[in-house]
């Protein structure tokens, strides 16, 4: 999970039983690299969830998917926020081989 709270990316460390996955440190890579914003692994408080800007989870299968609503309430405007559109679109030019700085990342497979 990733919170974007007055232009800055937060998520739980890895002590908070979470997933170290490599899409979490993909993501942390870009905002902090390619995005330019300040990045904080801390505890998450179900309230700051309720009063945040934008907020995502990340993982294999889901990659980059906007959260819009907790318990019923709004996450900031209700729809997928401005650095959640940048990173996904962003992240998905990666995995796909389409921006030669990350280019190390990627394992190029060819049908026989």
């Amino acid at each position: 999970m990733f919170m974007v709270r007055d232009g800055v990316l937060v998520t739980p460390s890895i002590t908070e039983n979470i997933l170290e996955g490599i899409v979490r440190r993909t993501v942390l890579e870009l905002a902090q690299n390619e995005l330019g914003l300040p990045v904080q692994e801390r505890p998450v408080d179900r309230t700051e969830v309720y009063l945040c800007d934008e907020l995502f989870m990340s993982g294999t299968a889901a990659q980059i998917t906007a959260i819009t609503r907790v318990d019923h309430r709004l996450v900031g405007s209700g729809q997928m926020g401005p650095i959640t559109a940048r990173l996904r679109e962003l992240f998905n030019d990666v995995v796909r081989g389409n921006v030669a700085k990350y280019s190390a990342w990627n394992t190029a497979v060819y049908p026989e």
